[in-house]
Parts: C-alpha cells; sequence; structure tokens
C-alpha cells in the first residue's frame, strides 16, 4: 500500500499548474499585442513615406506631449493617437466624456480630441506652413452609435482616408517641400517612456 500524498505537495503542484496557466495567458495576449502592433506599423508605413512612433514633441512651454505617431505623407504631417476600446461607443465633438457599452458594463473615458488638438498645435508651432492634421485611430473591435465624431475614425478606414500614394510628380514636389520641416521636427523629438499604442 502507498503512502497517501501529502496536502502540501498537492498544494505546490496545483499552484505550479496555475502558474504556468496565467504565463501561457500572459505569452498568449503579449504575442496577439506584438501581432496587432507589427499589422498597424506596416499599414502606418504604407500611408507615410517617412514615420516616428512613440515620440515626445516640445510643446512650447518647456514640455514635452506624447505622440503615438508621426507619419509625414503627401498632404503634409499626421498625427495618430491609437486607441482600442471595445464595445458601442457614444461619443461626440460637443461631449467632455464618451461612453462605451460592453458586454454589460458601461464605462466612460475622457473625449480624445481635444489631446489630440494640443498634439496638432504642437507639431504645427514646428513645422511652419507645412499641412498638419490628426485622428483618434479606434481598432475595429469597437463601433461608434450614433455617427464618428470629426477627428477620430476606425482602423479599417485608415486606408480609405488616407490612401497610400504613388509616385509622381506632383506629390514628389509636395514631398520635397515637407521634408526639411520634417527634418527639423524629428531634430526635436524624443523617444518617449510611454509606449500606449493598443490597437
Amino acid at each position: 500500500m502507498t503512502a497517501p500524498v501529502p496536502a502540501a505537495r498537492w498544494l505546490t503542484a496545483a499552484a505550479a499548474v496555475l502558474a504556468l496557466a496565467a504565463m501561457s495567458i500572459v505569452a498568449v495576449r503579449s504575442h496577439r499585442r506584438g501581432k496587432r502592433r507589427r499589422a498597424l506599423l506596416e499599414r502606418l508605413e504604407r500611408i507615410g513615406v517617412e514615420a516616428v512612433h512613440q515620440v515626445q514633441v516640445p510643446d512650447g512651454m518647456g514640455g514635452y506631449i506624447h505622440v503615438d505617431h508621426l507619419l509625414l505623407t503627401t498632404r503634409g504631417v499626421l498625427i495618430l493617437d491609437t486607441r482600442r476600446v471595445a464595445g458601442l461607443i457614444f461619443g461626440g465633438d460637443q461631449m467632455s466624456e464618451w461612453t462605451v457599452m460592453a458586454r454589460g458594463t458601461r464605462y466612460t473615458f475622457d473625449n480624445p480630441q481635444p489631446a489630440l488638438y494640443d498634439r496638432i498645435a504642437a507639431v504645427k508651432a514646428l513645422v511652419g506652413e507645412v499641412p498638419v492634421e490628426g485622428r483618434v485611430v479606434f481598432s475595429n473591435v469597437g463601433r461608434f452609435a450614433k455617427g464618428t465624431p470629426k477627428s477620430a475614425i476606425m482602423l479599417d478606414a485608415l486606408d480609405i482616408e488616407f490612401p497610400t500614394t504613388e509616385p509622381d510628380p506632383e506629390s514628389e514636389a509636395a514631398l520635397a517641400s515637407y521634408r526639411s520641416a520634417w527634418a527639423g521636427l524629428t531634430a526635436q523629438l524624443r523617444p518617449s517612456p510611454h509606449d500606449i499604442t493598443n490597437l
């Protein structure tokens, strides 16, 4: 007759199994985030001829402001703030808070457009006459219930609003006029300690 296994051993074994399961879940989630990030960066590389990611821009008051993505395009400089918000989003230009309904839960977050406008203003101050646009890009796991606010865009619509531009004399001339301002801008950037890309 074999001796019974002490309860402490069972508990240790169970804890080890749970720890392995937790590590596996974390690894899978990390892999998925990395895959989504790579897909996003590939998409942005098609839109912009040059791009920098997760940087801080001088705010004109002695500080810095975080920017997820800065792209040089044939239309000028494009600033993208990326958000992963799952569920039904209720948001509008004049609303200070936007509401999300998802899986029986409800929560709010600050309207991200004013912060985007601050980023646009900071970049405009550094690039002079070069056109500057900005969008808050929402992943496709959510959708707006009553129309998309002015500066928000769904990820799938990004390629439509900012299509890949084939080189032609007109676009090359536009880019040539923007490149010195872009070089001056990127020279003043510094890496951001906050990697908050979460699409």
